[in-house]
């Protein structure tokens, strides 16, 4: 019985030296206005995903309420909502501040950049991730950044005629976003970056002419072959295109480690969902596209790819006179000369594209 009653006590203690932390956490509730709806394959799924989960990851610890686009805060309007502490978090993607900080696109989607693997490879064991939340400091947004989200590539986009040289883009007015359309403005577009609930009608009354937004499931809901019927790929704007939470810094602070860690380990998680789901669910589309929409799906010439990263080239040059865009960039470019070696014996050539 004493050695019953021993066993017992010591049991008991090591129960409660092991009992998760986040029991005793003060309760943290997250509210999340997101940059794209929660329908949306990656963009918006994503982050509902998590908020279905963290709340039992965390033993109820910490509580993620999502609010779609405009319901609390608008897309645009998330990095300063954060920071103000209007509201305490939200998901978007750094390239929509462009605007605000020039480096941020480099943290959400690189023209001819690295896919997904070489992207995450960087992110978190290169200098990407502290690169990420230095960028935000040093811009003095109160904000955590949490790198929760990446996706396949996208198409580069949808034309209501082929496009056969640089003269068929002079004049035409697109949606494009981040870095991709600073290219596409040397080339004579006129580029505006709407969200993706506003594109369909501007295609519609043709207030613009083309549009490139996201991968062909996602382009697929928003019905854009419904007016244009020419999509183009590659995606060399966005090979890989990653979103982030951002978190009132305040409130991280508050947090405890138990919590700043679910929400860290929960966010890595859905990296991978985002990506392999992206992944998934692309070429049922595409083929429905083609066989039952009557969308063409075209492939740039090598004359228009050369021409595209030409002129990403000079954008490059005009963005390193920032000094913050400037190092990022160079250690990105660190980076990936050094993957390249491993890129060019580790995996098999590619599959031949469709002859036209």
């Amino acid at each position: 019985m004493k050695r019953l009653l021993v066993s017992a006590a010591t049991a008991l203690a090591l129960t409660t030296l092991s009992a998760p932390t986040l029991a005793k956490d003060k309760p943290v509730l997250l509210k999340v206005p997101v940059t794209f709806g929660t329908h949306l394959p990656g963009l918006g799924t994503t982050i509902k995903w998590v908020g279905d989960r963290i709340k039992t990851a965390s033993g109820g610890s910490v509580k993620m309420k999502i609010y779609e686009p405009k319901k609390l805060v608008a897309p645009f309007e998330i990095l300063d909502a954060v920071s103000s502490g209007k509201v305490n978090a939200g998901y978007a993607t750094a390239g929509y501040w462009a605007g605000k900080i020039p480096a941020s696109p480099l943290f959400s989607a690189v023209p001819f950049g690295p896919e997904a693997g070489e992207y995450l490879a960087w992110v978190y064991y290169g200098n990407g991730r502290k690169l990420y939340q230095e960028m935000y400091d040093q811009a003095g947004y109160n904000v955590h950044v949490v790198p929760c989200g990446i996706i396949a590539p996208e198409t580069s986009g949808w034309f209501a005629k082929p496009i056969n040289s640089a003269d068929d883009l002079k004049g035409m007015s697109m949606r494009f976003f981040g870095l991709g359309g600073q290219v596409m403005q040397k080339l004579g577009v006129s580029t505006t970056l709407l969200p993706g609930g506003e594109i369909f009608p501007a295609l519609e009354k043709k207030a613009i002419d083309a549009s490139e937004f996201s991968m062909p499931a996602i382009d697929q809901r928003l019905g854009f072959h419904k007016i244009v019927k020419y999509n183009y790929f590659p995606g060399w704007h966005q090979q890989a295109t990653m979103f982030e939470l951002l978190i009132n810094k305040d409130v991280w602070n508050k947090m405890s480690e138990s919590q700043q860690m679910v929400t860290e380990v929960m966010c890595k998680a859905a990296m991978t969902e985002g990506f392999a789901q992206g992944e998934a669910i692309q070429f049922d589309v595409m083929k429905e596209n083609a066989e039952k929409r009557g969308v063409k799906i075209m492939y740039w010439s090598d004359d228009m790819l050369s021409l595209f990263r030409s002129k990403w080239q000079e954008v490059v040059e005009e963005n390193k006179k920032d000094a913050f865009f400037n190092k990022v960039w160079s250690d990105l470019s660190k980076f990936r000369g050094g993957y390249d070696l491993w890129e060019a014996y580790a995996f098999l050539p590619r599959a031949q594209r469709p002859k036209k």
